[in-house]
């Protein structure tokens, strides 16, 4: 069976931890890295979080670990209650036990993304599920990063929802604007998930129960201490029956690409607006002769992710 080489790099937080669990165990992904980055953590506990997962997993083949000192993106002032679930519990992995102990001598998340790329130059996909800091960096150290990429698919933005964070704004755009100005905007080729879209699937109690989690496996022993926690945070904090799984909808697009419908448009990023920073704005006038520059997955078989999310549960059950 052919694998796609993938590197994720993310912030967890529960919904990027399950997507990371799910690719680990999907046989189709040659996970050969999972890098930290700050965001809805810390860049440091997000690489705590890594060690987590990746040590209940215990996958047959490791991927490497990146390290960030980032700290935890600042949020507006004011409540946020329109999408985000603002503590994924102590450290942000729900019930999780985080393992505490820091390798020697990690390797930054930036050095680690340009070194892979140079050692496999267009044969990595990379999986972005947080703020784009660390890209920004990987490119100031490899100038050809992004050219180098097999493909590059975005979690972030909103085409044309409103914003989880601010009206306006998606808050993996909003933490790093500028660095997801400087990425999105670029030549590069490169897919963008927005919240219209990924946003569209997630988990009530009902259907987490449908997937008869096995407790015994070593997924199932990762979901059942992280979905029925964000379950229990979403009707507390948000009074939402169900919780969002954006981020697995954006594994998805990997994994499953002919679940999406697609469009070619032309983005730029709002660095620097009072009320509209981090806006993904997008030029749809058809008076704009430039070329597009990025790919927008505009609709999903959300039927089909599902299946996709219960086929890997039930395999990780057999094993």
């Amino acid at each position: 069976m052919s694998t796609k080489k993938v590197i994720i790099d993310a912030d967890p937080g529960v919904g990027d931890a399950i997507a990371i669990a799910l690719a680990l165990s999907d046989p189709t992904l040659d996970v050969i890295a999972v890098t930290s980055t700050g965001g809805t953590t810390s860049g440091e506990q997000a690489f705590r979080n890594l060690q987590t997962l990746v040590s209940m997993l215990d996958p047959p083949r490791w991927p490497r670990l990146g390290w960030s000192s980032a700290p935890r993106a600042a949020l507006p002032d004011g409540p946020v209650r329109s999408g985000i679930l603002v503590e994924d519990g102590v450290h942000g992995l729900g019930d999780c036990e985080i393992i505490e102990a820091l390798p020697h001598a990690p390797t930054d998340s930036f050095k680690l993304l340009a070194d892979l790329v140079r050692e496999w130059p267009g044969e990595l996909t990379l999986l972005t599920l947080g703020p784009l800091t660390n890209l920004q960096l990987a490119c100031e150290r490899h100038p050809d990063f992004l050219q180098q990429l097999k493909a590059l698919v975005c979690h972030g933005g909103a085409l044309n929802a409103q914003g989880n964070v601010t009206a306006p704004a998606e808050f993996n755009i909003y933490a790093d604007p500028e660095a997801a100005r400087a990425i999105l905007t670029s030549s590069a080729t490169k897919t963008l998930v927005p919240l219209d879209t990924c946003q569209q699937f997630g988990l009530t109690f009902d259907q987490y129960d449908a997937l008869e989690v096995d407790s015994f496996s070593r997924l199932g022993q990762f979901l059942s201490k992280t979905v029925p926690y964000a379950l229990r945070e979403s009707r507390n904090q948000l009074g939402r029956e169900g919780v969002l799984l954006p981020e697995v909808v954006a594994l998805a697009a990997i994994a499953c690409p002919r679940l999406f419908e697609r469009q070619s448009l032309r983005v730029d990023i709002e660095s620097a607006g009072e009320l509209t920073r981090g806006m993904t704005v997008f030029d749809r006038r058809g008076i704009d002769r430039r070329l597009p520059n990025i790919e927008v997955l505009t609709a999903v078989d959300t039927v089909g992710v599902r299946d996709y999310v219960t086929r890997l549960v039930r395999a990780a059950d057999t094993a």
